[in-house]
C-alpha cells in the first residue's frame, strides 16, 4: 500500500531565495521544569520572528520540544538564547540538539504552541527529570542490540517505521505515541523482558517511554541517545544496522545516512 500523496510531492523553492543556498534545521528538546511556560510563549515567538525562523516549538510545564529552520547564523543565535540567554535563565543547559540542512525552507510558517506535554504519553506521573533509562551513544548501539537477551523496540508509529527501522526491531503497531502504555501492558513483562533497548527519531519519545517502564519495575532499560538522527549522523553507513530512511516532521519527508535529504519523489510502502 502506497502512502497517499508522497509520490507526487515536490518541495517548493521559495521565490525570495536561490535554490542553491541551504537552510539550517535545528531539532531540539529538553525535559525541564518550566512552571512559567505560558509566559514564555510570546517572548519566544518574538525571538523567532526577529530571526526569521520557521517551524514549530512546543512549550509545556515539563519542557520544550521543537524544530526550526532558517539562516545558519539565525539558528545559532536562537540556540545560544535557549542555552545561555535570560529567557530560560540557564534551565536548558542539557538541550538535546541536532542540526541538518535543507535545500528549500522545509516549513511554511512559524508555530509556538502551549501543550500539556511536549510529547504526549498521557501519564502525568511520568517525569524523565526524576528517572530515565540508560543513554546509549550511537557508537555503542550496534553492540547493545546485537547482545543476547536484548529486546529492541521502535517507539515510533507505523507510518514512520514503514520508511525505515533497525534490523530485528519490534514494531509495537502504534498509531500514536500515547498507545505505548497499552502495548507495554499487553506485551511487556518485567520478569521476562530483563533488558529492553528503545529508539525513536530524536530521543524524546524514548526518554518518556523509558521513564514509564522503569516506574513499572523493568530492570534494565536503554535508549539511543539523540535517536535515529544522531545515529545516522555519526555511524558510517558501512557499519550501520539501519535500513531505509528516517521520517522527519517537515517537507523534506525523510533523511538518510549523514542526514542527507531524501528524494522528494520517493515512495514508501506501508
Amino acid at each position: 500500500m502506497r502512502f497517499a500523496g508522497l509520490a507526487s510531492f515536490r518541495i517548493p523553492c521559495p521565490p525570495d531565495r536561490p535554490a542553491s543556498m541551504s537552510y539550517k534545521v535545528a531539532a531540539f528538546y529538553q525535559f525541564a521544569a518550566l512552571p512559567d511556560f505560558v509566559e514564555l510563549r510570546e517572548p519566544l515567538r518574538t525571538l523567532c520572528v526577529r530571526l526569521k525562523l520557521k517551524g514549530s516549538v512546543l512549550l509545556a510545564h515539563e519542557g520544550i520540544n521543537g524544530t526550526l529552520a532558517g539562516d545558519p547564523g539565525a539558528i545559532g543565535d536562537f540556540i545560544a538564547e535557549l542555552r545561555d540567554g535570560v529567557l530560560f535563565g540557564g534551565r536548558l543547559d542539557r538541550l538535546e540538539l541536532k542540526f541538518s540542512r535543507a535545500a528549500a525552507m522545509p516549513f511554511q510558517r512559524l508555530k509556538v504552541r502551549l501543550k500539556k506535554e511536549i510529547i504526549t504519553l498521557g501519564d502525568a506521573d511520568v517525569d524523565p527529570t526524576r528517572q530515565v533509562g540508560t543513554y546509549v551513544e550511537p557508537a555503542d548501539w550496534n553492540s547493545l542490540i546485537d547482545a543476547p537477551g536484548v529486546m529492541v523496540i521502535d517507539t515510533r508509529n507505523a507510518f514512520e517505521i514503514a520508511l525505515g527501522t533497525f534490523e530485528g526491531a519490534v514494531d509495537p503497531g502504534l498509531k500514536r505515541f500515547g498507545e505505548f502504555k497499552d502495548f507495554a501492558a499487553r506485551h511487556l513483562d518485567p520478569a521476562r523482558h530483563r533488558r529492553i533497548a528503545m529508539f525513536c527519531t530524536g530521543g524524546i519519545r524514548c526518554e518518556k517511554a523509558s521513564a514509564y517502564l522503569l516506574a513499572r519495575g523493568f530492570a534494565e532499560v536503554y535508549h539511543l541517545k539523540g535517536g535515529i538522527l544522531r545515529y545516522l549522523e555519526g555511524v558510517p553507513e558501512a557499519n550501520s544496522r539501519w535500513r531505509g530512511e528516517c521520517f522527519v516532521f517537515d517537507e523534506r519527508i525523510a533523511l538518510g545516512h549523514g542526514l542527507r535529504e531524501r528524494s522528494a519523489g520517493h515512495d514508501g510502502d506501508e
